[in-house]
């Protein structure tokens, strides 16, 4: 049977899927499923985990049918399987059934290595399925997911879903089709506002974005929604240091277009333009006392002080203060 590349064939005899995101290794399997049943609706699918794929169940599950039926067996967490069932994945790999399609779902690292080589040394399909652990990492797949509806959001709308949603994909993705579905046009920030409005107020940057934009009561107000909502204060602790420490950057920098300040101080250009906005009423001193503000909150929150919150509110105070201290010079 003639098959594409095994690069992009979603029918290769094996995919490969690495990593410890569930939502990307889920998509994975759900997208070889989905062409399995393009190719024949009563697919046979079998998922299974580490227990459920004991030595000899794999030559069962794969042995030649008398009506030909096309098969996906997927197995999950691979690098928990039992030694001798690793040796029936190896020798099964080295001469995949026809109308078969075997998926190996596989966290990364050390454990289990050898299947990952073997099932790359046969050239399996792969899938990359990383945790996106990094803010910006999240901001791309919701780039991505406006991109993959054909559907225009703009760098504050993705940006403010991420602040909004925080870092589960799921809720992440789940807001992007609920917005692709119920808003006609481009999605601006404006309507992630109103869908999301109550998760955005306990967003540890919105905090920070208030608070170095000197509005004094609506940073305390979502400092205290965010606290109520179960938000740790390290990370508004850090929302604040990374909000005072780009005003202090993007204020010592060259002037010059948002693209090239971009690549400077390492932010995307829609941070450039918003924070250029922000340290309006911000002096080199008021850099200084937010800095240490932020590092008094800092060792308060990690036990350095008796009150968390009241740490926050002093640091929020005095962060709001100091946006204002041009206007008092």
């Amino acid at each position: 049977m003639a098959r594409k590349n095994a690069s992009d064939d979603p029918l290769a005899p094996v995919t490969l899927a690495v990593g410890q995101e569930e939502l990307l290794l889920d998509r994975a399997v759900r997208e070889v499923v989905a062409a399995a049943k393009a190719t024949d609706p009563d697919t046979d699918v079998r998922d299974l985990t580490p227990d459920q794929l004991q030595p000899g169940t794999l030559a069962e599950l794969v042995s030649p049918s008398l009506f030909a039926e096309r098969k996906v067996v997927v197995v999950r967490n691979a690098q928990d399987l039992s030694a001798d069932t690793v040796k029936d994945v190896k020798a099964y790999l080295a001469s995949p059934a026809e109308e078969i399609t075997l998926v190996l779902l596989h966290a990364g690292g050390a454990k289990g290595k050898g299947l990952v080589d073997a099932a790359r040394k046969v050239g399996a399909r792969e899938v990359a399925c990383p945790k996106m652990t990094k803010p910006a990492d999240r901001l791309a797949f919701v780039r991505g997911e406006f991109r993959t509806t054909g559907r225009s959001a703009t760098p504050e709308a993705c940006q403010a879903l991420v602040d909004a949603i925080g870092s589960d994909l799921r809720e992440l993705a789940s807001a992007v089709t609920q917005l692709v579905a119920d808003v006609e046009g481009t999605i601006d920030e404006a309507v992630v506002g109103r869908y999301y409005t109550g998760r955005a107020e306990a967003s540890s940057f919105t905090v920070a974005d208030r608070a170095v934009e000197g509005r004094t009561a609506e940073a305390l107000e979502a400092l205290r929604w965010s606290l109520s909502t179960g938000v740790a204060p390290l990370l508004i602790t850090s929302a604040l240091a990374q909000g005072v420490r780009a005003i202090g950057k993007l204020s010592s920098a060259r002037g010059g277009r948002p693209a090239d300040l971009a690549r400077e101080l390492g932010m995307p250009p829609w941070k450039i333009d918003r924070v250029r906005q922000q340290m309006r009423g911000w002096t080199p001193d008021g850099v200084s006392v937010a800095l240490r503000a932020v590092a008094e909150a800092d060792a308060g929150v990690k036990g350095g002080g008796d009150d968390p919150e009241y740490a926050l509110e002093k640091a929020v105070v005095t962060i709001a203060r100091a946006a204002r201290s041009r206007g008092r010079a």
